[in-house]
């Protein structure tokens, strides 16, 4: 997620249904997904084909596999029976009994409790919920009955596990949070007990009510609930929202304007949510509530009040600081499109600092261009190591905002500056790249593309249009870094006569013609289209840092279908000049910082390729491109087939001069058959 780049892809067949979410094992490093309620897929990073991945069909319909990360995969049937999943593999075959009868599986969980693993599930039946509590490795299990409660029903569970008990946590229907808890006994019970539920929490606040969808707890005085809030003729607004149970106070609260799945994830002091068609990640720092500071919070509802620099704009992109009701135990910042690596050193504890970086902002908002500047260059020398992405982030957004809003401002200088000297990511400021194509400045664009690790396909596709569009004329008189390119592009194009070097790997345009005529390459020759480069050096170094560029092939081929035709084929004449040029040098590598490489180049000819064949093949000038290439590859594949011939006589006379006196002088001929 720090690079927002698919890391595998598996698919099931045509007609096949993954029927349980997909789980790691933690001990051996693999995946193990259900398909069709009874196959059982289990498979490695390096697997490719999910249909040759290992596969067994179970006698029983699965309903989840939980993962331990020290207690093994657990699997959980539809009729309540658990098997490790070791025990399960040694014989799918074997009878799993039904624990359960006429019960539908509302919740499940699983815990570790002594070295042993624990399974707890939450079952309905004509309104009624039960509670199990397995233990598979000692063959123990207990059934509890919910107490019912008239008019509201259980809508989700989570639950944590501490001292030997598992507190479970019910949002009911009536917009309250009630906790249960389960002892974990080791004596076996056969009358079923009631567990009584104790109310936690009112989900109302001001004459507002959260109608919650799910929850997860945060710590042991913290939960977050997701759902839908209801104020006195106002239209209901998604929102996620932090609770205080040990006060019964809000601590902070968000709306989520682009809609949610209605589920929630916590792993890791981090919450997963999706927002829209986002995966957004929200880093949480939860330290000792006092009743002083929820006493304050509720106090100022409506003062300017900061959250601890809470980073919620990501989340909209309209507002850098939002004022919340908040106090100091809970610090949130929030990171939308999956980005997690501006923040690998942590959430600190909560700075004074923090607060000023925040109001700052605020007070900025409207402050004129010059004072604007001033402040956040201020600001940057400033602030400290723990928060300085992030600080610099907001930086980054309040400039492109004012940008925005006033369409005569960019201060470029001070964009340079910031890219040039800063570790920064595009999910820290997603807006700067959009600014800077707008405002037709390559030069920025140029140094993001060469520094962001995580820039999306669609930005990385916009780009490349814009640097394949863009005139000439425009370019000569745009500062663009030409180190990638200096080196062997000569900026003299008026010349047609060219002296070129006798190449090294035994290739030349006129080998292509014919393998077989004999001809020698001659020192001086005219320019070929293959030789001459096609473009201007400063459009090439625009065109390096594309290919410099981190991309999935998944998600980029679809955007790069849109390319003109013209300009598809321009790039192509780029890439095959640059494969020529790297084909001259016995170590295919050209000079230069930061030029592209082989691979980079053979990679973005075969998506192009892929993405315009039908193009290619239909348009005269792009047929005959795709002729000299074909020729060009055909003869490098008979030159290297031509070298593999001769491998071993070469590794023979390798052998032989490392037997022989390195102090006689002798003259041997040897003769290759």
């Amino acid at each position: 997620i720090s690079d927002q780049k698919p890391l595998g892809c598996w698919s099931v067949k045509h007609g096949q249904v993954l029927t349980c979410p997909v789980v790691c094992n933690f001990e051996t490093h693999e995946y193990i997904a259900v398909h069709d309620d009874k196959v059982l897929r289990i498979w490695k990073d390096e697997d490719i084909n999910l249909d040759k991945a290992f596969k067994a069909t179970l006698s029983a319909d699965v309903h989840r596999i939980h993962s331990l990360p020290e207690g093994g995969p657990l699997v959980l049937f539809k009729g309540g029976g658990v098997r490790t999943l070791d025990v399960l593999l040694e014989a799918p075959q074997q009878e799993i009994e039904n624990v359960i009868s006429d019960e539908a599986i509302r919740w499940s969980g699983a815990f570790m409790e002594r070295q042993q693993p624990v399974v707890v599930f939450a079952t309905e039946k004509d309104e009624d919920f039960f509670i199990y509590v397995q233990k598979p490795k000692l063959d123990s299990l207990h059934k509890y009955r919910l107490e019912p409660q008239e008019s509201s029903k259980p809508l989700s569970f989570t639950a944590y596990l501490k001292n030997q008990t598992v507190t479970l946590l019910c949002l009911c229907s009536n917009d309250s949070v009630y906790q249960v808890l389960i002892p974990l006994r080791e004596d076996a019970e056969e009358e079923e007990q009631i567990l009584p539920k104790s109310l936690l929490l009112n989900l109302s606040v001001s004459g507002s009510v959260l109608k919650g969808t799910s929850l997860v707890v945060l710590d042991k005085d913290h939960v977050a609930v997701l759902g839908s809030l209801a104020a006195p003729d106002k239209e209901p607004k998604e929102c996620l929202t932090v609770w205080n149970t040990k006060f019964q106070t809000l601590q902070t609260s968000k709306e989520l304007p682009l809609g949610t799945s209605g589920q929630l994830w916590c792993y890791e002091e981090k919450i997963f949510l999706t927002h829209g068609k986002v995966l957004t990640v929200i880093m949480y720092k939860c330290e000792t509530s006092s009743l002083a500071a929820a006493v304050g919070k509720l106090k100022g509802s409506q003062t300017s009040g900061v959250s601890s620099f809470v980073n919620w704009d990501t989340l909209e992109g309209e507002e850098l600081v939002v004022s919340f009701q908040s106090q100091e135990s809970v610090a949130l910042k929030a990171e939308s499109r999956m980005n997690l690596r501006s923040r690998r050193s942590g959430v600190a504890k909560v700075q004074p600092e923090n607060f000023s970086v925040g109001q700052l902002l605020l007070n900025l908002k409207d402050a004129p261009t010059n004072v604007l500047e001033k402040e956040l260059k201020e600001l940057m020398s400033k602030v400290q190591t723990p928060d300085l992405q992030a600080a610099i982030g907001s930086v980054v957004t309040a400039l492109t905002n004012r940008c925005r809003t006033n369409s005569r401002y960019y201060p470029r200088s001070f964009l340079l500056q910031i890219v040039e000297t800063r570790d920064l990511s595009y999910s820290i400021c997603p807006d700067l790249m959009a600014i800077a194509l707008e405002k037709r400045d390559f030069s920025l664009l140029q140094i993001c593309l060469q520094r962001f690790p995580d820039i999306p396909e669609e930005m990385t596709y916009a780009c490349l249009k814009a640097f394949l569009s863009v005139s000439d004329a425009y370019l000569r008189v745009t500062d663009v870094d030409l180190d990638s390119v200096i080196c062997y592009i000569d900026v003299e194009f008026n010349s047609k006569e060219v002296k070129t070097e006798i190449v090294e790997n035994g290739f030349n345009a006129e080998l292509d013609q014919d393998m077989c005529d004999g001809k020698i390459p001659r020192q001086t020759h005219s320019m070929s289209d293959g030789e001459c480069c096609p473009v201007a050096p400063q459009r090439a170094a625009l065109l390096n840092a594309v290919l410099h560029s981190a991309y999935s092939e998944t998600f980029l081929l679809p955007h790069l279908k849109n390319l003109p035709a013209q300009q598809a084929i321009l790039f192509l004449r780029y890439l095959y000049y640059l494969y020529v040029k790297c084909s001259e040098k016995v170590n295919t590598t050209l000079p230069g910082v930061r030029s592209p490489t082989i691979n980079q180049i053979m990679d973005w000819m075969c998506l192009l390729l892929d993405a315009h064949f039908t193009v290619m093949v239909i348009l005269p000038e792009a047929r005959e491109l795709l002729s000299k290439l074909h020729k060009f590859v055909r003869a490098q594949v008979r030159f290297y087939s031509e070298l593999n011939k001769i491998e071993g006589s070469l590794r023979e006379l390798q052998r032989l001069n490392h037997l022989r006196d390195s102090q006689t002088y002798s003259i041997e001929v040897l003769e290759i058959i």
